[in-house]
C-alpha cells in the first residue's frame, strides 16, 4: 500500500499533472473549470497546448502556431507558416465568419514582434478563441524556460474527456 501510495504521489506531482482551466480564450476545446492534466517531459509541437508562466507570474494555456525559425502570418482569416497556407482542423466551426469580422485579424510576426523569424528556443502562441485570447499577439513569444507543461488530456467533467 506505501509503495502503490508513493508511486500515485510521484505519477500525479511530477509526470501527470492536474489543474483546471481558467477563462474563455481556449474554448471549444476548453471550458472554464475544465480539469486537464499535463506532463513535463515531451518536446513541445506545433498545436501543441501548453502551460507557461508569463514574466508576472501569471499561468496561461494556449495553442502552439508558431515555432522557432518561422514566419506567422494571418490574412483573411488563413493561417500561413513560412508562406504557405496551413489549416487548423482543431478550430472546427468556430472559424466560420458569423457576422462581418474575422475569426483572427490579420497580422505578421514581423509586424508584431519586430522581427519577421520566431526567435531559437521561443514559440508563438494563440488561444482557440481568437476574438477574445490574450495571446503572443499582446505579449510576444514564449521562452521556453517559461513552458511548465504539455496539456495531455480533459478528465473532468466527463462529457469534455478528451486526449490530446
Amino acid at each position: 500500500m506505501v509503495v502503490a501510495g508513493i508511486f500515485v504521489f510521484i505519477l500525479r506531482g511530477f509526470i501527470f499533472i492536474p489543474m483546471s482551466v481558467e477563462g474563455n480564450s481556449m474554448e471549444k476545446t476548453l471550458h472554464p473549470d475544465d480539469h486537464i492534466v499535463y506532463e513535463k517531459f515531451s518536446s513541445i509541437h506545433r498545436f501543441d497546448i501548453i502551460i507557461f508562466q508569463t514574466t508576472d507570474g501569471l499561468i496561461y494555456v494556449k495553442r502552439v502556431i508558431g515555432l522557432p525559425g518561422d514566419h506567422i502570418q494571418y490574412k483573411d482569416d488563413e493561417l500561413y507558416i513560412n508562406g504557405e497556407k496551413t489549416e487548423e482542423d482543431f478550430l472546427g466551426q468556430a472559424k466560420i465568419k458569423r457576422d462581418s469580422n474575422q475569426y483572427t485579424t490579420n497580422f505578421d510576426t514581423e509586424e508584431l514582434l519586430g522581427k519577421k523569424e520566431i526567435s531559437e528556443d521561443h514559440f508563438f502562441v494563440l488561444g482557440d478563441n481568437r476574438r477574445i485570447s490574450k495571446d503572443s499577439r499582446s505579449f510576444g513569444e514564449v521562452s521556453s524556460d517559461q513552458i511548465i507543461g504539455k496539456a495531455r488530456l480533459v478528465y473532468f467533467p466527463l462529457r469534455h474527456f478528451k486526449i490530446f
